[in-house]
């Protein structure tokens, strides 16, 4: 299985034949790196299952997240959402039209009719798990027990169902299915606190600066104890200015913020190799590698940023 058969259990569609924005859409999507189409085929050949039956498992998760990020744009107001191009009405049945492909999609899939059932399940549980995380997100919550909260929602609930569907598709045992969707769920927390450090960093200043996201470093910034925290406060408002920004970035280094996010990073990075250590799989290199990839990059920003990293996630 490869990319272009991913492609074409939504393609192949009659509807999307017909409806150039979707097909867009999607190709820009595929083009993208570190794609998450390929989680269900990795679990799937990490528990020895037939990979020839996860393509429309793989497209599922790709619609579901282009549904998704096409209402999470214009909750979060975001300068480069589609729905800037399209206008609001437009994008809103755009993600609508996407969650219906994923699970038109699954139910093509040439698989019994408990796996597609339990896959189905899945992907309905995730997208009302997603939604309520979003409810939550707008509200821009104070506080880090929330912004886990939000994090467990959002970025652990799709990771997690990445991989569960590719175990469930793959024939897995239940125990080996749930412990699949667990390391999904970690990795997906890690990939929020990687997401959280890249952005924060960014030149120049990332969106979340100005919309008073509420990244785990800023969140560190604004309430640790430490003697830059008022001027932080302060910097925050000025962003727009490169020098306001790196100096806020300063105080993110020196506060104990970047530190903070990584031990967090950490944390889910020796959960997620406890569980591959501990899960029986025909191929956990295959895993391995998914995760690796979020790790390597970070490794070599903080690096550039002359910041030290710990030992337990500087792989090369």
């Amino acid at each position: 299985m490869d990319i272009e058969d991913v492609k074409n259990q939504v393609m192949s569609l009659p509807e999307v034949a017909d409806w150039p924005a979707i097909s867009a859409i999607f190709e820009r999507q595929v083009a993208r790196p570190h794609q998450v189409w390929e989680w269900p085929l990795r679990a799937c050949r990490a528990v020895g299952g037939d990979e020839s039956v996860v393509a429309g498992g793989s497209a599922a998760i790709l619609c579901m997240i282009l549904s998704i990020l096409l209402v999470d744009d214009m909750l979060d107001q975001d300068p480069r959402g589609e729905h800037l191009k399209v206008g609001d009405a437009i994008a809103a049945n755009l993600s609508f039209a996407f969650q219906s492909i994923a699970f038109r999609v699954i139910a093509n899939t040439p698989v019994d009719a408990g796996r597609r059932a339990a896959v189905m399940d899945c992907l309905a549980q995730m997208a009302l798990t997603m939604a309520y995380g979003q409810e939550l997100d707008t509200r821009n919550l104070t506080g880090e027990e929330n912004y886990w909260k939000v994090t467990h929602a959002k970025s652990s609930s799709y990771f997690g169902t990445a991989m569960h569907i590719g175990a469930i598709l793959g024939k897995a045992n239940p125990k080996t299915v749930d412990r699949l969707r667990q390391l999904g769920s970690i990795t997906g927390d890690a990939i929020q606190v990687h997401d959280d450090i890249q952005d924060a960093m960014e030149t120049p200043a990332n969106p979340d600066w100005k919309q008073g996201r509420n990244n785990l470093l800023f969140l560190y910034a604004l309430t640790a104890d430490h003697p830059d925290r008022d001027r932080f406060k302060t910097l925050r408002s000025q962003i727009d200015d490169p020098d306001a920004l790196r100096s806020a970035q300063q105080i993110l280094i020196k506060s104990g913020a970047v530190s903070y996010a990584m031990y967090h990073l950490c944390q889910s990075y020796l959960a997620a190799q406890k569980i591959l250590k501990e899960t029986p799989l025909t191929d956990p290199a295959s895993l391995r590698s998914v995760i690796d990839q979020y790790i390597v990059p970070l490794v070599h920003l903080l690096k550039k940023l002359g910041i030290a990293v710990p030992p337990e996630i500087d792989i090369r």
